[in-house]
């Protein structure tokens, strides 16, 4: 029988190993019962426990050395009993476990044998019990393995015993007693609506839309200048300058003219009168004349040395470019005008963040210069680009300026709050960093703590997402984990605890998955 088989060449590949009395033969021993038990199996029950005993250890063979991973993929199907992981060699899932009923049922998973894989690893055949003593170390000198109890010879302290188990797993015992000495504290995995707040620096800015530039549309000299200041308000219709321009004063001899004309009817047609004085007035107001200020002149019955421009808008110059007596050109901006009633805010949000800002959202706009204030606006516009220096994108909110407290340039605060819904979460004090591990300890009863590995979502000043590695109402460490995750790595074998853990390459490659009756698929 094909399961026979995989027992046989796993008892040539024993035979051929150099050091006979070593763990990886005692693994290939192991995998080699699995594989006798699985042959022998009479019942799908026995021949489901067998087949997962063998792909325990073949699984934990091939974690050692990942040059035996190559083109296999790894499965693991939660309805399983026992040892809950296969591997096959096509990367579409076809569940062995759970034959033809839910052939894709389960989901990738990584190499090598985890605490959470199943209820507790095998010592059968190791000569040992999982509770029997694996070695003696120092609280304070990890470092230290005895075979025997005793005192550390760093520094005289008894040495604590730690057990098969606690070596692979990092469960750890801790008494209340002992948990209300060092300050563990628990708590639950709770599913509640989460908040996300969001800072950002802003800068305050001058609203666009209410911006006016003042430009010449002919060339000519400024004879006197009304507005000496940047920075000086103005108000709509105040006289900016006044302007000498030869063309200018041809133009209103023109017009003059052309009603003189019209008047007298030398035309002989008052038609064509007519339209020789709407072309001057026209002329006029093409290059900037106000009508009250033509008709002005009309009345005078003489053109205008120096003509006044008026300004257009009501606010503060905040741009000056002209001095008295001098040589403007056409299209030249002598003056720009802001109305100061109302600004923007430009907060600078980090792409990672950008997802969770919208049009219309609240926003609190803070000055440090004006502690305790605070000012309330909602998003006006999310701009579509990023500042490729600094990753980040732009959100305008639009407040208004009663007294000129915001002034254009100065530095804000922004926060953001942003309604995520329901979502199962727990601490930031809960969560245990290990390079790109994060870790949380369960509370599983009995005094005993359990290291999870946990993948983490969003997050906000208190409490953070859980995606994977936890359930709602489970009980979990939220304060003291240092100390015992401190505790955990001493007495848990070091691959728990390294960076690279043992099965966390992933594999690539072609064709059929073995199967509890010893077949493939």
């Amino acid at each position: 029988a094909p399961a026979r088989e995989a027992a046989q060449a796993i008892r040539a590949a024993q035979t051929a190993l150099a050091k006979p009395a070593s763990e990886v033969a005692d693994c290939l021993a192991q995998a080699i019962a699995a594989g006798e038990r699985l042959a022998a199996a009479t019942d799908l029950v026995a021949a489901r426990r067998a087949f997962g005993e063998l792909n325990r250890f073949l699984i934990a063979l091939a974690a050692a050395d990942p040059r035996l991973q190559q083109g296999w993929h790894v499965f693991r199907c939660p309805m399983a009993e026992g040892f809950k992981k296969w591997f096959q060699r096509t990367a579409q899932k076809q569940n062995p476990y759970m034959g033809q009923a839910m052939p894709t049922c389960g989901s990738s998973s990584t190499w090598g044998v985890a605490p959470e894989d199943d209820a507790g690893v095998s010592h059968e055949g190791h000569g040992h019990d999982g509770k029997d003593v694996s070695y003696y170390t120092c609280s304070m000198h990890p470092s230290v393995r005895e075979k025997q109890p005793g005192t550390c010879p760093i520094c005289s302290m008894n040495l604590s015993p730690v057990t098969y188990d606690e070596e692979e797993s990092g469960v750890i015992m801790v008494d209340e007693t002992r948990r209300d000495q060092i300050g563990v504290r628990t708590g639950k995995v709770v599913r509640a609506p989460m908040t996300r707040s969001i800072r950002a620096v802003g800068r305050v800015a001058y609203d666009e839309s209410k911006l006016e530039d003042v430009t010449l549309k002919l060339a000519g000299f400024i004879s006197k200048l009304h507005v000496t200041e940047t920075g000086q308000p103005v108000k709509k219709g105040q006289v900016l300058f006044t302007l000498y321009s030869p063309e200018l004063f041809a133009a209103q001899q023109e017009y003059l003219l052309a009603r003189e004309s019209h008047t007298a009817g030398l035309e002989g047609a008052s038609g064509r009168g007519d339209y020789l004085v709407r072309a001057a007035e026209k002329k006029l107001e093409l290059w900037g004349l106000a009508r009250a200020q033509i008709v002005a002149i009309a009345k005078r019955g003489k053109p205008l040395e120096d003509v006044p421009f008026h300004s257009p808008a009501t606010g503060y110059v905040i741009e000056k470019n002209v001095v008295e007596g001098a040589s403007v050109m056409v299209g030249e901006r002598l003056f720009r005008i802001a109305a100061l009633d109302r600004v923007w805010v430009e907060a600078e949000v980090y792409e990672a963040d950008l997802a969770l800002i919208e049009k219309g959202q609240r926003a609190v706009v803070t000055l440090s210069y004006v502690p305790g204030k605070t000012y309330e606006g909602k998003v006006a516009y999310v701009y579509p680009y990023l500042d490729p220096a600094s990753r980040t994108g732009k959100a305008r909110i639009e407040l208004p300026n009663t007294g000129l407290e915001l002034k254009p340039d100065m530095y804000a605060t922004v926060a953001f709050q942003t309604e995520l819904g329901p979502r199962l979460q727990i601490p930031i004090s809960a969560v245990v960093y290990t390079g790109p591990r994060r870790l949380v300890f369960v509370d599983i009863g009995d005094g005993r703590l359990r290291p999870q590995e946990v993948v983490l979502g969003v997050r906000n000043e208190e409490t953070v997402e859980v995606i994977r590695g936890l359930r709602e109402g489970q009980a979990i460490v939220t304060s003291g984990n240092f100390l015992i995750a401190a505790e955990s790595r001493i007495r848990s074998s070091a691959k728990f605890w390294t960076e690279e853990r043992a099965g966390q390459s992933g594999s690539s490659s072609s064709d059929g998955a073995a199967s509890p009756d010893g077949g493939a698929r």
